[in-house]
């Protein structure tokens, strides 16, 4: 079994652990509703729509 000759130092290890370690961004979606711009699986902010229906009353601007 091969062993190896040194102890793999700090910086090393986390540059070749960082290469896995990247966020992706959120996935944004075109709300049915509106056109806004909404995460998946979310209901719209703006017009209150998810998946073609009306789930919550959106707040009104002040």
């Amino acid at each position: 079994m091969a062993v190896p000759r040194a102890k793999t130092s700090k910086a090393r290890t986390r540059r070749r652990q960082s290469v896995n370690m990247k966020l992706s961004p959120p996935v944004l979606v075109v709300c049915s509703g509106c056109g806004n711009k909404v995460l998946l699986h979310r209901a719209c902010p703006k017009c209150g729509f998810y998946r073609g229906k009306q789930v919550i009353v959106p707040k009104a601007k002040s």
